[in-house]
């Protein structure tokens, strides 16, 4: 008398059934968010080298200094930098002065 291997219980159909039998099923894929996961801070060095750019342009070459200080601020801000934005408009606002002062010497000097 030759018994199965896993005789069927219940109203299971798949019981008795080897494929069933062996192993468990698969756990489901874990679960993965569609949005980016916040990352670790990390200093804002662009946005503290715009910072710099903008107090050298208050007072030598206010164009070269200033355009730099807005452009690393805002590569900064696109990379998640929270002072990106600030150290922008500081250095173009740095850079108007730098251009008022530049002026107002050379103005006085003729």
């Amino acid at each position: 008398m030759t018994s199965p291997q896993n005789p069927p219980t219940g109203d299971d159909p798949r019981a008795g059934d080897p494929q069933w039998s062996q192993a468990p099923p698969p756990p489901p894929p874990a679960y993965s968010s569609p949005y980016p996961q916040p990352q670790a801070r990390s200093t804002p060095i662009l946005s503290i080298i715009a910072f710099v750019c903008a107090a050298v342009a208050l007072l030598f070459i206010p164009i070269l200094f200033g355009l730099a200080g807005i452009v690393l601020g805002i590569v900064g801000h696109t990379r998640g930098e929270s002072l990106g934005k600030w150290a922008a408009i500081t250095s173009g606002v740095t850079m108007i002065i730098g251009f008022i002062l530049g002026w107002l010497v050379v103005s006085n000097m003729m």
